[in-house]
């Protein structure tokens, strides 16, 4: 596996009589598969959710999605189970698959009850996790329908932290109307993963499918971003990198030996990580002048190395009098996608604060950028509850957590 990398500004045209210039970097980053390019084994986690509001189709339902992820596990592959209520236990511990028999079985006798614990269920099945990570892609996919009543949220954030360091990712999953989103999302996006939403138990399989197929996609581990930047250039202080593809997402940016380094995680083969970087470009001389350098810091796992470097790319702009714009119609999709969230997240700030009529208004807005970039489902779903709240009704648990999914992604 190599790192495919591209890089490209949202006007590449610089108007030379202007002190101060806004741009939007987009950096594109995948694996490449080569010819003889060895699969990588996959070492998975199951955090499962098996308090008393699962009982019936809820778990049963779950038991199945789970339950076929093993029969799609491939020799070599690795499993941990964990289930949790009010307490944890480890299942399944960290093994290489030789009796699935065995595993189904272990599942298949989970049983509904207690209260939820998710940050002891996330230790146990980091710790299970870290255990055979070496030379894997490794995986958690963190299950719940609640609240986590019997835990600490806080806690879970550090733990998904963590897992980073580990070089683990982590995937959460909501099921039915009643978890709490931002801390699945916040584990998510720390954990280098992706929320998802089972909003109907039929669901559970074909998401449980989606994310174990977007796992096998998986080639390289554990990316950074390093990101160099020319004397006249710096980064917005405020929110000054997101990744917006294949979920959007706010990244944390740290500096390192004078360059600025963004974790990506897991790098799949065929959905790119797309990043933005709002960029402000002092004055700079006339014609094509170099602004940043991009670069990947990544591992490979099929064969055991780590900390490899992609080549550098030079970004250029180019300083032009009379200034006529370059604009880059990827960008710009790139550019609203961001918008679509950012919008969104306003809208729930402000429905918390119990301004129906700014949420109802930001809604409205975050619909018509999502109807500008051809998403018509997010389009959709936020116009929906928008006229909802302009007529005077409640969104449901169900309604917000799906305007959370199709502000963060585009709906298959």
């Amino acid at each position: 596996m190599k790192v495919g990398l591209q890089s490209v500004l949202n006007d590449a045209n610089i108007d030379a009589a202007q002190v101060n210039s806004q741009r939007q970097l987009s950096v594109s980053i995948a694996a490449i598969a080569e010819p003889l390019s060895r699969s990588v084994p996959l070492n998975l986690c199951l955090i499962l959710d098996h308090s008393g509001s699962m009982s019936g189709r809820s778990l049963d339902t779950v038991k199945q999605a789970a339950i076929r992820l093993v029969d799609r596990l491939s020799p070599g592959d690795r499993l941990t189970l964990v289930a949790f209520d009010h307490k944890a236990k480890v299942l399944v511990p960290n093994e290489v698959i030789d009796n699935p028999a065995s595993i189904k079985l272990q599942i298949n006798q989970l049983k509904a009850g207690g209260g939820t614990a998710i940050d002891e269920g996330l230790r146990l099945g980091i710790e299970e996790l870290a255990k055979g990570k070496k030379d894997t892609v490794s995986q958690a996919f963190l299950l719940t329908d609640g609240e986590n009543e019997h835990g600490d949220n806080d806690r879970c954030l550090k733990l998904a932290k963590l897992a980073t360091d580990y070089n683990l990712t982590l995937n959460t999953l909501g099921f039915s109307d009643r978890w709490n989103q931002d801390v699945l999302e916040k584990i998510a996006d720390a954990g280098g993963g992706t929320l998802s939403f089972i909003q109907y138990p039929e669901q559970a399989v074909a998401e449980f499918d989606r994310l174990f197929t977007r796992m096998q996609s998986v080639g390289l581990t554990n990316a950074h971003l390093l990101l160099t930047l020319a004397p006249d250039v710096r980064l917005a202080e405020m929110k000054p990198i997101a990744q917006v593809a294949p979920d959007t997402i706010e990244l944390t940016v740290q500096q390192e030996a004078g360059k600025y380094l963004v974790r990506l995680g897991d790098l799949m083969v065929d959905a790119p990580r797309v990043v933005l970087a709002n960029l402000y470009i002092g004055k700079l001389p006339a014609g094509e002048q170099p602004i940043a350098h991009v670069q990947i810091r990544y591992d490979d796992p099929a064969y055991s190395k780590e900390a490899l470097l992609s080549e550098t790319l030079t970004i250029t702009a180019n300083t032009v009098s009379p200034y006529q714009p370059a604009l880059n119609a990827d960008v710009q999709q790139h550019i609203l996608a961001l918008a679509k969230y950012r919008q969104t997240q306003i809208a729930e700030t402000k429905l918390q604060q119990g301004d129906r009529t700014g949420a109802a208004t930001m809604l409205q807005t975050a619909a018509k950028t999502a109807l500008q970039m051809g998403d018509q489902g997010a389009a959709t779903v936020l116009q929906v509850n928008a006229t909802k709240l302009q007529a005077g009704e409640e969104l449901s648990e169900g309604d917000r957590k799906k305007t959370r999914i199709v502000s963060k992604t585009t709906l298959q």
